[in-house]
């Protein structure tokens, strides 16, 4: 998703009371303050000036134009003056996008010795913005609201995070997810209400049996193999089994026909994400391991043994940190280090994306003792120590719920010689004793998205967006607090939907 084509309108609202004078005023403000917004270096997405509303006709126009805008992925408000909320009731009813409250005004301090009520009555941000705010608090309209100078690096800092989220949401809508074969056998967490999902995220599930992937496969020609293989050598490291010549460099080879064929499929459906499943792999060779690891270094999202709820969510919060310095990938609980704080190894059978690699990955066959396949190709590498977030998405019956988890990554004890996987290792916040309990009584997967770039902002965004339960676990969280919200939540969401339906 290329950011340079979206745009985030930015409208302003005033009324007529103030004269012709006032609304000049206010439009050169904002043009100003827009322009500065842009010029910040901070906003990944351009800021659009879309005019000072002054009338109901007005802001449903504004609004209306958002909705069908394809590069339009939110909107900015601001009221300048006192802008009278049932105006704008009419156009919030109707508006279907991301929505940011800023809450800022254009001077940024009082001008002690000049200030009159001429002054006054155009610089009432503080009073306008409030009935704005009543408003689309009593419709129920998910927003973010931002407070502070439009000049100030946090304010524009929030902007950004929404922006980002924005983006993210815009590219969810419609997101084609293509999953080979079913959700493992008997497995519930990684299932879910793909209806459902398409009606509050906007996600479309297909699923496709994995001979339509061999038979893409089957037109893989043997020059597109030695193509694609001296990508490998070029990028990786090879281990000397895997290298021409090698005793499993066929194996190489046919990971080098999967992807081809995979990447090929996904283009042609037009697809963000997708599953695999080690059930399904009559007359592919080995699970495509490496072309997942590959895929989603380029952006695609991926979940294993079916997830599509992760493999959504991983791609989602790579549209996200698209452009920031730290990796987004699919992972796994794996097993548990009681020492200290308590950590927990990270890893999966193979899939593990190289974006959170610490060093040159390197590129190894070996048995993978599953799925009754030949010796599977994959990038094996450890993680570098640093802070992120883990995030899944369960469905609860009556609701989706999102959980997300920071966690410390830190460095192991000592090298896994014999672990023919990528890994990480991470400490839950506040300890594993607390974070993992949590994590378990909020009904948490054993898959999760994690990054090393964003922050629980962007998730809490991205949960106000799409109207679902959010719950996360970090440093100030106690099991007798933790256990409290989700109780409450249970409550609220019952009610809810009693009154939805």
């Amino acid at each position: 998703m290329d950011f340079k084509n979206l745009e985030v309108w930015f409208v302003t609202g005033a009324q007529l009371l103030y004269g012709g004078d006032a609304i000049i005023a206010v439009d050169a403000h904002s043009n100003a303050i827009v322009e500065a917004l842009n010029k910040s270096g901070q906003l990944p997405i351009k800021v659009v000036y879309k005019g000072t509303v002054n009338s109901a006709p007005e802001i449903s126009a504004a609004f209306n134009d958002a909705n069908v805008d394809d590069k339009c992925v939110g909107v900015i408000t601001w009221m300048h003056t006192f802008s009278p909320a049932k105006m704008w009731i009419a156009g919030l009813k109707n508006y279907k996008k991301p929505l940011l409250h800023l809450h800022t005004q254009y001077n940024k301090e009082i001008p002690w010795s000049e200030i009159d009520m001429d002054f006054m009555n155009l610089n009432q941000s503080a009073h306008g913005d409030r009935e704005f705010g009543h408003i689309v608090s009593r419709m129920r309209k998910n927003r973010k609201v931002v407070v502070g100078h439009y000049e100030d690096d946090s304010v524009q800092g929030h902007i950004a995070v929404w922006m980002r989220v924005a983006a993210a949401w815009a590219d969810a809508q419609g997101m084609r997810i293509i999953r080979f074969g079913d959700n493992m056998n008997n497995v519930a967490v990684t299932d879910g209400d793909k209806v459902e999902a398409e009606l509050r995220f906007g996600y479309h599930v297909d699923y496709y049996p994995v001979g339509d992937l061999v038979a893409e496969q089957d037109k893989v020609s043997e020059a597109d193999v030695d193509s694609l293989v001296a990508v490998y050598e070029k990028e990786y490291d090879l281990a000397p089994n895997a290298k021409k010549g090698g005793a499993q460099h066929q194996q190489v080879r046919e990971a080098a026909r999967e992807e081809i064929a995979l990447r090929r499929f996904l283009e042609q459906k037009d697809a963000k994400a997708f599953t695999t499943n080690f059930d399904a792999l009559h007359g592919l060779n080995q699970l495509p391991g490496l072309a997942s690891q590959r895929l989603m270094a380029d952006g695609y999202g991926f979940g294993a043994e079916g997830d599509w709820k992760t493999a959504a969510l991983v791609r989602t919060m790579k549209v996200m940190a698209q452009g920031l310095n730290g990796g987004t990938s699919f992972l796994e609980d794996y097993t548990y280090h009681f020492k200290g704080k308590g950590s927990i190894l990270q890893a999966h059978m193979l899939e593990i994306c190289p974006t959170i690699a610490a060093h040159k990955p390197k590129l190894e066959v070996h048995p993978l003792g599953i799925g009754g396949k030949a010796d599977p190709a994959r990038l094996v590498f450890t993680s570098p120590a640093g802070t992120g977030v883990a995030a899944t998405v369960v469905d609860m019956g009556n609701r989706f719920r999102m959980i997300v988890n920071k966690v410390d990554v830190i460095e192991p004890e000592a090298a896994l010689p014999k672990l023919p996987v990528a890994s990480a290792l991470w400490v839950p916040q506040p300890n594993l004793e607390v974070g993992a309990a949590a994590w378990i009584y909020a009904g948490g997967t054993h898959h999760t998205s994690f990054s090393y770039v964003l922050t629980e902002e962007y998730m809490e965004d991205y949960a106000e967006i799409a109207g679902v339960e959010m719950v996360t676990i970090d440093n100030s969280t106690t099991i007798s607090n933790f256990k409290k919200e989700l109780r409450f939540n249970e409550m609220y969401y019952m009610l809810k939907g009693s009154l939805e339906y």
